[in-house]
């Protein structure tokens, strides 16, 4: 199934409602957000889903991620992110604060921050120009497993033994259509990354 059919894969969010973090928390991530907004990067289909999704670490286990259903909206504030403070793959759930709740792709994010301690900064794209010049050139997660899954978690633990990923920072999601995955030390190399592949030089 698509994204194109369904909003976002079920799973077990465990949220409570809490006030957001302080607005000097979200100064870069929103920075980012707003580049990648414009090219459209995060944003909203046609149908209404939308898609994209962007967080940093914030201590050794939580990480704070863009809420669920925030892909539509031009510019978010910091009701708009949420803190997921633990994560259980086998059971597909998460357990988060904050004004909203966590994206379905929280899992996702989870499995590359535990797999690379040195991550900071992860960010979700669409972009089937992308997505197509980059299947199978860098590290491609198999096209049977499905986004927002703990499938997809599995398939990036995978991803991460047995392929170059951690020197790529980049890889793409084969069995969700336009979706591709850049992390790194910080913001910046996550978001250059994307940029680089979106505009080659030549």
């Amino acid at each position: 199934m698509s994204h194109f059919e369904t909003g976002s894969i079920k799973f077990n969010c465990k949220w409570i409602a809490a006030k957001p973090v302080d607005e000097k928390t979200i100064i870069e991530i929103n920075r980012w957000r707003n580049i990648l907004f414009k090219h459209k990067l995060i944003g909203v289909y046609p149908n209404g889903i939308g898609y994209g999704n962007i967080s940093i670490r914030l201590t050794n286990k939580e990480f704070l991620i863009s809420g669920t259903s925030t892909g539509h909206l031009e510019t978010l504030t910091n009701q708009h992110y949420s803190v997921v403070t633990s994560y259980d793959f086998a059971a597909n759930s998460v357990n988060c604060k904050g004004p909203v709740k966590a994206s379905a792709e929280s899992l996702t994010h989870a499995a590359v921050y535990e797999m690379d301690p040195g991550v900071q900064a992860i960010i979700h794209i669409h972009n089937k120009k992308m997505w197509d010049e980059l299947l199978g050139k860098v590290s491609t997660t198999s096209f049977s497993v499905e986004y927002g899954t703990p499938e997809m978690a599995l398939e990036i633990k995978r991803l991460f033994n047995t392929t170059n990923l951690i020197e790529q920072k980049i890889l793409v999601m084969a069995g969700h259509e336009e979706g591709v995955i850049s992390f790194g030390k910080d913001l910046e190399e996550a978001g250059e990354i994307i940029l680089k592949y979106l505009h080659p030089a030549g």
